[in-house]
């Protein structure tokens, strides 16, 4: 836990936030990912009926559509839960932060086990919530646009030195937050099943590349992104206002074919080596959930150089990392055969990323880009300084040169047909609720 607290006039804490307010959805009390104070979005379908925004309330989920067609809704928030309750958020993030807050204080009065129609609102209990285990998790949004940056310094430090011993990082790392346009069009939620890609590899002792199945498939660790109002083509966001764009954040697996990467990403960067899949976690985590969690940003190392002007806010140093603890688990067929639980292969924080979000936003439409609400920013791998949080198997196995071995006796350089890799979040500081994520979970299907 970090002690870097930044001054909370700035960040947004009020009575959401309160670790005494308490829920009637039983669940939600004391729920490791969703209690009261979180009460993340997303888009579910109950059953066999239509898609329809809702909100994760500690085993349930509230139908957003039923709340509106009940008037639980006043005329502040009302515009907000109309916008979020059809089948994708987009509408809700072009809206920005006014109407989430004013969505996120009255959806907190609704669920309050004090609140003051509390006993009206639990008798409509039957057409408000809906069991998570019998609905199905939808994208939040239509993604437009999917930017994967390259925030996190020590993966990059890592995979650098893996190809580069005596300088794995190249000379603009530390001055530019590095990315690269994914595709869109290959993003699937929590528990959609990928299925290993083809493509070209050579090995290094190979003398010409063949076609066939990945042999070195791998995972890697990051936040996601949700953008929310966009900007004007060819009008750059500032860094100070770039906080307004953002629409909440997701867990976000970015499935990487190493051996198709290696062979095909000089000179342009990654291609098919990276968009055959991207697994993200369905929830939406507002920033105004993640608040009480915000932290400064670590000053960079002796020798490393200040970030140029249009990259530097002085309130962003103050509060514009996250501190949030990530892990990932493997589950493999010979854990299952001998009832081993998964095992755990990464331990750490969001707070070790080079550069912060807004950062990433300034950049990305610094040479005139246009955001759009709904577009979806990968922030790199996430990993930390020590063994233990280590953000993707290629680090891990050192390329494959150093196999993991599992508690089934099983060992792994790269991920094999059948395992199921799973991500999850935590956040927590002293005098608040935690909260988290949810899962983001994928398992591997043997290629065509």
């Amino acid at each position: 836990m970090r002690s870097d607290f930044p001054n909370l006039a700035k960040v947004m804490i009020d009575e959401t936030h309160s670790v005494a307010r308490r829920s009637w959805v039983a669940s939600a009390n004391g729920h490791a990912d969703f209690p009261i104070q979180n009460l993340p979005l997303g888009v579910f379908t109950p059953g066999r009926d239509a898609a329809r925004g809702g909100v994760a309330i500690g085993d349930e989920i509230l139908d957003l559509a039923a709340a509106v067609d009940l008037g639980l809704f006043d005329a502040q928030a009302a515009p907000a839960a109309e916008a979020a309750s059809g089948t994708t958020l987009n509408p809700l993030f072009a809206l920005g932060r006014g109407a989430r807050v004013a969505l996120r204080r009255r959806l907190s009065e609704i669920l309050d086990a004090d609140g003051p129609a509390r006993a009206r609102i639990e008798g409509l209990r039957a057409r408000l919530l809906h069991r998570a285990a019998d609905c199905r998790l939808e994208l939040p949004a239509a993604v437009g646009d999917y930017t994967d940056f390259f925030a996190g310094i020590h993966h990059a430090t890592n995979a650098g030195r893996l190809f580069r011993p005596d300088n794995p990082l190249l000379p603009n790392y530390k001055y530019v937050p590095i990315g690269y346009h994914g595709r869109a069009s290959s993003i699937r939620p929590s528990g959609a099943d990928l299925r290993r890609p083809n493509g070209q590899h050579k090995g290094a002792t190979e003398t010409a590349p063949s076609f066939g199945p990945s042999r070195s498939l791998d995972y890697e660790l990051e936040l996601g992104v949700w953008i929310g109002p966009g900007n004007e083509l060819g009008t750059p966001i500032p860094i100070a206002e770039a906080g307004d764009h953002v629409a909440g954040f997701c867990l976000l697996n970015d499935w990487s074919a190493r051996d198709i990467q290696g062979w095909e990403y000089q000179p342009l960067g990654p291609f098919l080596g990276k968009s055959f899949f991207t697994t993200i976690s369905p929830w939406v985590v507002t920033p105004e959930a993640l608040a009480p969690f915000r932290s400064a940003q670590a000053s960079r190392p002796a020798g490393d150089p200040p970030p140029l002007p249009y990259l530097f806010d002085a309130a962003d140093q103050a509060g514009g990392a996250l501190d949030i603890e990530l892990e990932v688990v493997l589950l493999t067929a010979g854990l299952a055969a001998k009832r081993l639980p998964p095992q755990r292969l990464s331990l750490g924080n969001a707070h070790h990323l080079y550069w912060t979000v807004a950062q990433l936003i300034a950049h990305h439409s610094s040479g005139g880009c246009n955001l759009r609400a709904g577009d979806l920013f990968g922030t790199g791998t996430i990993s930390t300084p020590t063994d233990e949080g280590l953000g993707s198997l290629l680090e891990i196995s050192a390329g494959g040169r150093r196999p993991l071995t599992l508690t089934s006796g099983e060992t792994r350089r790269f991920l094999e047909d059948g395992d199921t890799v799973i991500m999850r979040a935590r956040c927590r500081r002293d005098g608040f609720a935690g909260i988290g994520f949810g899962e983001c979970r994928g398992t591997i299907a043997p290629a065509l």
